[in-house]
């Protein structure tokens, strides 16, 4: 098993989200990570898709989304060739003691503390899903009370791109 991402440059207009989600749903396949958002051109909008699966599952998955008549262009994003990120907000329940111990680990991660409340503070950190994960492990001494995620984007490297 591998997770695969896939950039895909999709018409901007209603309904095409749905068709995405509905082809994975149909085939029972899971969407780890999904993203969208307008391009350069308002006619056009990125869509960002992380699965996981076999050889065989992600390349059916690859297949089935460019036949979708919405979807212009389908890439998959190698980690190698490739630069992707997410971004991800953390409320942690702390008192002013324990706040110097997660603003020396937000320091560590480079990330940023976005929210400071009498008990709790929001961190906000962006990097790949490793750093992500090590940042939320390291919190485990912390009662983290809340966790939103953006999903996975990315761009390939060099000149490489959706037309």
């Amino acid at each position: 098993m591998r997770r695969a991402v896939f950039s895909l440059l999709v018409e901007n207009s209603s309904g095409v989200l749905s068709r995405v989600s509905g082809l994975f749903s149909r085939r029972g396949y899971n969407i780890d990570s999904l993203t969208v958002g307008e391009t350069l051109d308002p006619k056009y909008s990125k869509m960002t898709v992380a699965a996981t699966g076999d050889e065989d599952v992600l390349e059916q998955i690859e297949k089935q989304l460019a036949k979708l008549t919405d979807v212009r262009e389908i890439v998959e994003l190698p980690p190698d060739e490739s630069v992707c990120r997410e971004l991800i907000l953390i409320k942690v329940k702390c008192d002013v003691k324990e706040r110097s111990d997660v603003v020396a680990l937000t320091n560590i991660f480079h990330a940023r503390i976005v929210d400071v409340a009498p008990d709790s503070v929001i961190v906000e950190l962006t990097g790949e899903l490793s750093k992500l994960g090590a940042f939320v492990e390291l919190l485990n001494g912390f009662e983290v009370t809340e966790i939103a995620r953006t999903g996975i984007t990315g761009l390939a490297r060099g000149f490489a791109k959706l037309s």
